[in-house]
């Protein structure tokens, strides 16, 4: 009889990507910021032309727009600026035109003195502004964060796959009007008729932060269900794994995800936020920390969280659920609170220990296309989250 050994841990072993690094005096990073400050600048300016069609209505009515104009004039200066720094440093010159083609692009439709007014309403839009300003955001924020605590110094900004993984984050805003429009539908539709007037009475004679802690702990039984679905049951399985076929992770790796199981998580999570009836504040309160959340817990961050990774999930936490170590496979389903899997069993974050393998045990295909695909033609029952890899 074989008796069980315990799982060894190892440390992760990242491939050379020092290629892929930013050094001062190569190019690459002003050629980059020109390109980056050049494309969203000339797609800045094209919201400014077709705003009924590109921008969000929730956002519009929230927009300085003297302030969107000096900031978008600052972006187009600068992409130029950066884009001659290139040119001067004599590489990476095809960045720099990129850069001055879509800066020139941006001013050649107006740039800043695009006339604005009133927007007529359209039943669907793409939500281009809120693609650009969350990527504009996120990507300051945590780039930022994890150069100063990495988990993995060694990983470049520009790790394997990002591009793809860019290509997820823009398809999935930019149908964030439609996934809106079919989310906020949902729970009306199916679930009206278990409404409470009583229970929503009740959340909002509760402070702000009551009813914030309240959302966070029924969304997150929800989603924890929903999610652990997708791993054990085998035909949801090819939709996550999809999510999961991740091997380097970082702040844009949680933008992998299937356009349906997105639909999906969109509309269970409306149920609970639709029954409960917060107070606006605490809703947006909740949606913000939500989607920060989401990108924090898949972030290359070695931040030491203390007795708070206890509490609510957190990177370390979080990579265990994308580990294709053993030990880990179906493991801490959990979106917002730790507690849900060791209630249920499912809890797996060993001491100081961090995954050495990520990605699913099966290699998915690497396109976009392929991996939208990929739910379509697999049949095979191996490929279920819970078989280990060889």
């Amino acid at each position: 009889m074989t008796e069980n050994k315990p799982h060894v841990y190892e440390a992760r072993k990242i491939e050379d990507m020092t290629e892929k690094s930013f050094r001062i005096g190569e190019g690459r990073i002003s050629g980059y910021i020109s390109m980056f400050l050049g494309i969203m600048s000339f797609l800045a300016v094209l919201c400014f032309h077709f705003p009924e069609y590109l921008t969000t209505k929730d956002l519009r009515a929230a927009y300085d727009v003297e302030l969107l104009q000096t900031i978008l004039s600052v972006a187009m200066f600068t992409a130029l600026f950066f884009a001659l720094l290139t040119f001067a440093l004599g590489k990476r010159k095809r960045m720099g035109a990129v850069g001055i083609l879509f800066t020139m692009g941006a001013f050649a439709l107006g740039g800043t003195h695009v006339p604005t007014g009133p927007v007529d309403p359209v039943p669907v839009s793409l939500g281009l502004d809120w693609m650009l300003l969350d990527f504009f955001g996120s990507a300051i924020l945590f780039i930022f964060i994890e150069k100063i605590f990495p988990k993995y110094k060694e990983q470049a900004v520009l790790r394997p796959e990002w591009r793809l993984d860019l290509l997820y984050f823009s398809v999935n805003h930019l149908l964030l009007g439609v996934l809106l429009l079919i989310g906020n539908n949902f729970a009306p539709s199916f679930f009206g008729w278990a409404v409470n007037s009583d229970v929503q009475s009740g959340m909002h004679s509760l402070p702000l932060w009551g009813q914030f802690i309240i959302l966070v702990i029924c969304a997150d039984f929800v989603l924890y269900w929903s999610h652990r679905a997708f791993h054990e049951i085998p035909g949801l399985w090819p939709f996550h794994a999809v999510h999961h076929c991740v091997e380097h992770m970082d702040w844009l790796a949680g933008s992998r995800n299937h356009i349906l199981q997105t639909i999906v998580d969109r509309s269970l999570a409306m149920i609970p936020l639709y029954l409960l009836g917060p107070e606006k504040g605490a809703l947006d309160i909740y949606v913000t920390f939500a989607a920060l959340q989401a990108v924090f817990v898949h972030a290359n961050v070695g931040l030491p969280m203390g007795p708070l990774k206890w509490i609510i999930a957190t990177p370390q936490f979080h990579h265990w659920h994308h580990s294709s170590d053993q030990p880990a496979i179906d493991t801490n389903y959990a979106v917002h609170l730790p507690a849900f899997d060791m209630i249920f069993g499912t809890f797996h974050m060993p001491d100081e220990h961090w995954p050495k393998d990520y990605g699913t045990t099966k290699r998915l295909p690497r396109t976009f296309l392929g991996q939208l695909a990929h739910p379509f033609k697999s049949a095979e029952p191996e490929e279920s989250a819970s078989v280990a890899q060889p």
